[in-house]
């Protein structure tokens, strides 16, 4: 297993296919769809499981493909997706109840995709939850949903792919499943994914050196599908980081934002930008609350921490707008009735995955038919 780390760690500083129509800085819905902007259209295909508000989704679609649908559990953020992407196949079900129907009348071009995309829910993995206490239990990922044992849906998962057979699955999720005991875990996945009938390599990426103004890092495993002897896929993600005082240029402030507890103010006026509310603790509590700098990437966003991390000179969260611009969605996204922080921090960074997809289309697909 460390062999499998070191090896795919390793390659995601070597050289890769960039595309020229990468998008940087402020981007509209509107604006892709008119093709503006974004990589020429070339017909490969793209159906997405757990993919909450579309953050996968948009980025693909900025790299060219055509996303079919996907499945989502859970119904607020389906209606987001419905809303903004507008999908051909969609499935409000779990990814269990989804395997049920793998057998009857599915449309046919679900088992013609080109990758099968997929963020199985990672909570289990943070480093900043209970980690291993919570592993192998059923829970509710949010309210609304069913009870599952969410460590086991990226098996799931995998059975989804082993049966509409993609010539790619890219499958996205936290950097705490590469410590400690969640390294046997990625080890199963492995496993799982050769059974299936699939080559895997595993990536760990920073957003902030793929166009995105935040310092998130992920894990990306991308398996090829052994048959059809793809090569292995080279990632080089070194773009200049986008600090926040440029991420917000021009932007329009016209949403409110939440406002914060007299005892988080005063813990915001002794901490000096850039740190967080730890560094001015007695006790180095409150780790998670932070005062952003001008001068660099935003920390990571969390769908349970954007209301904790703050403007750098405002006491007070980020709005709607800077939101959008820190997980690079696009400025005209509708949020419907829904919170833009909780949607932003459980989605993928779309420019982030337009840097993947478009590395992948590059080396790998251009030339299947």
């Amino acid at each position: 297993m460390d062999q499998i780390l070191t090896h795919s760690l390793t390659a995601v500083r070597s050289v890769a296919s960039i595309s020229t129509d990468l998008v940087t800085g402020p981007w509209t819905l509107s604006d892709l769809k008119a093709g503006k902007i974004g990589a020429p259209k070339h017909g490969k295909t793209v159906f997405s499981c757990f993919h909450c508000g579309g953050g996968s989704t948009m980025g693909y679609k900025l790299a060219g493909f055509n996303v079919l649908g996907g499945v989502e559990i859970d119904p607020e953020m389906m209606a987001l997706y419905r809303e903004n992407h507008k999908p051909r196949h969609s499935y409000l079900m779990g990814v269990q109840d989804f395997r049920k129907i793998l057998d009857k009348d599915l449309p046919p071009e679900l088992f013609n995709l080109d990758v099968l995309d997929g963020s199985p829910p990672c909570s289990s993995f943070s480093m900043s939850g209970s980690r291993e206490d919570a592993w192998g239990k059923q829970k509710k990922f949010r309210e609304g949903q069913t009870e599952q044992i969410l460590d086991d849906l990226f098996f799931d998962f995998i059975a989804i792919a082993k049966k509409l057979r993609p010539k790619m699955v890219v499958s996205e999720n936290v950097k705490g499943m590469l410590a400690g005991a969640a390294r046997g875990y990625v080890k199963m996945i492995f496993e799982q994914f050769e059974e299936a009938g699939y080559e895997t390599q595993l990536f760990l990426c920073n957003a902030s050196k793929m166009g995105v103004p935040q310092a998130r890092e992920r894990v990306f495993f991308v398996s090829r599908r052994k048959d059809l002897n793809l090569p292995k896929v080279v990632f080089q993600f070194d773009e200049k980081e986008i600090i926040l005082r440029d991420a917000f240029s021009k932007i329009k402030h016209d949403h409110e934002h939440e406002k914060i507890t007299e005892s988080s103010l005063a813990f915001y006026q002794k901490c000096t930008p850039g740190n967080s509310f730890s560094s001015v603790h007695a006790k180095g509590h409150r780790w998670n609350w932070s005062r952003e700098s001008w001068n660099k990437p935003c920390r990571t966003m969390a769908s349970t921490s954007a209301s904790m991390i703050l403007h750098p000179a405002e006491p007070r969260p980020f709005c709607r707008d800077e939101l959008c611009r820190i997980q690079s969605f696009p400025d005209d996204y509708n949020f419907m009735n829904q919170k833009p922080g909780y949607v932003c921090g459980m989605s993928v960074p779309p420019l982030m995955m337009q840097r993947v997809a478009s590395s992948v289309y590059a080396q790998l697909l251009a030339t299947q038919n």
